[in-house]
């Protein structure tokens, strides 16, 4: 960011500002002149301000003032009429402020900044987001405004140890980054190191969550998620009464939370609005749905290639039959069928509107009949892709990974069959073994030796057994919360 110093003649300053932002059209000088000689400038952005707050607070209290001077202190006491109106002493939060949408004012005779939030500018509502729908439960989200998603959140837990620590990370756009957590219920360590770790980033923009998320999770070539990320204020407001700490950042809908468990990635977010007797139905169904995901298309290969002993044979013969005609051998017909329907699965969310979701289930449909028909694919090598893209659906957190793991676990089948399957199987777990997530294990409550004193593990247990927390990882076990 351009240095610039003020200093007490109000023209030279004048002059200043004009001199960097030279160019910009939507820069605005306003000078004002009381009845007896008081002189003023204000500098804001034409689209970012409420025109009506800096006539009415600003410009108004000017040109009615009987002073002949003014300081910067006494301009902001007693003469303008804005409830957020502070002497700005260092020109780097002053300047960061203005850009933001924020009205400087300078006066005669002071060479201190006068920073008066007058910001005006167009936002969304607050709308349940499209990605994060829930049966029963509130209907707020978070937009790209960053002080109405911090109010949403205060709004939500109302206790005086919630605390806003701000930080600005990107060369260039300087964005604005709250780090949220409840004093002495999230570890004063885990704190630190969140702290460190956005002290240390080395980025020329920030414009999304997304950027600081791939910098600051533990593991970045896993495809399974170490920050969680959500759109829904009730959602973060649970992760920080949780004793966990979250990341806003401005002009993105997406908060992050850390630490992040492979657990949380099969939970709903309204599995705490509905009983806890289908929250854990779903929930068994959702890691059962992941599990098949990743593994039929492998399984079905490496039975067809190395293992038909194991298939019963009236099924055996029907798959054969099938399977009479096809022109690919089973492995590269299965990575064909995959292939298309990551295509179709691209195409439907890149297609705007409902019309997505009609060419993806219209196009998979003409496409596996046309398939069948014209012998480039058997019909239960369809029947089994699709059934991996269905159960694919029911965790949509762990997408990537299952994308990945399907091909890898398909080329194992394909080079050894179940014993590649069950060696890449392997891998995987010791890989989620031996990651954590801001010092915590990722496979916490599921690994005998790793538990902790929280009653809410893989299942949920109803409100009134939760005496403790739903992550507890922090604390000694039989402690409750502060």
């Amino acid at each position: 960011m351009q240095k610039i110093t003020f200093t007490e003649n109000l023209a030279h300053n004048i002059a200043l500002m004009q001199s960097v932002f030279k160019g910009d059209d939507t820069f605005i000088v306003r000078e004002t002149t009381g009845r007896n000689g008081l002189h003023c400038a204000m500098f804001f952005f034409d689209g970012m301000v409420d025109s009506f707050t800096i006539n009415e607070s600003l410009v108004r209290p000017v040109l009615l003032s009987d002073r002949r001077r003014a300081s910067a202190d006494e301009l902001a006491g007693r003469i303008l009429q804005a409830d957020d109106c502070r002497v700005e002493t260092d020109m780097d939060k002053a300047l960061a402020a203005f850009l933001y949408g924020d009205t400087l004012v300078l006066t005669e005779g002071d060479a201190r900044a006068l920073v008066v939030n007058t910001k005006g500018f167009a936002r969304r509502s607050p709308d349940e987001p499209e990605n994060e729908r829930v049966l029963s439960g509130p209907r707020e989200g978070f937009t790209e405004c960053f002080m109405p998603n911090l109010a949403l959140i205060r709004r939500r837990v109302r206790d005086t140890r919630l605390k806003f620590s701000f930080l600005r990370v990107g060369g260039r756009t300087n964005t604005a980054v709250c780090l949220c957590y409840i004093d002495g219920l999230c570890p004063g360590p885990l704190v630190d190191e969140m702290r460190t770790r956005l002290g240390v980033l080395e980025l020329d923009s920030v414009l999304d969550a997304n950027y600081i998320a791939e910098c600051l999770c533990d593991h970045r070539f896993s495809p399974f998620p170490t920050l969680g990320t959500t759109e829904r204020p009730d959602v973060a407001a649970s992760r920080l009464l949780e004793g966990r700490c979250a990341l806003v950042v401005d002009g993105s809908p997406v908060v992050l939370t850390a630490p992040h468990l492979l657990q949380e990635c099969f939970q709903s977010n309204d599995d705490y609005y509905i009983s806890f007797l289908r929250t854990n139905v779903s929930r068994v169904l959702r890691t059962l749905g992941f599990f098949c995901s990743v593994t039929i298309p492998a399984v079905y290969t490496a039975l067809l290639l190395y293992h038909r002993e194991l298939v019963p044979a009236r099924l055996l013969f029907a798959i054969t039959a099938a399977q009479r005609g096809v022109p690919l051998p089973v492995g590269w017909e299965v990575l064909l069928l995959l292939f298309v329907l990551e295509v179709l699965r691209e195409a439907g969310a890149r297609t705007p509107g409902a019309m997505g979701q009609t060419m993806s289930i219209v196009g998979g449909l003409v496409l596996g009949q046309a398939a069948v028909s014209a012998r480039f694919s058997a019909a239960p090598t369809v029947i089994v892709v699709a059934v991996a893209g269905v159960t694919g659906l029911m965790a949509p957190r762990l997408q990537t990974a299952a994308l990945w793991l399907r091909f890898a676990l398909l080329g194992a089948a394909t080079a050894g069959g179940l014993y590649g399957v069950g060696l890449v199987l392997s891998l995987t777990l010791v890989l989620l073994c031996r990651m954590s997530s801001c010092g915590v294990p990722y496979l916490i409550n599921l690994v005998p030796r790793v538990e902790t004193d929280s009653e809410d593990a893989w299942l949920r247990v109803p409100w009134y057994r939760m005496k403790y927390d739903r992550f507890s990882f922090f604390r000694t076990a039989g402690r409750k919360r502060p």
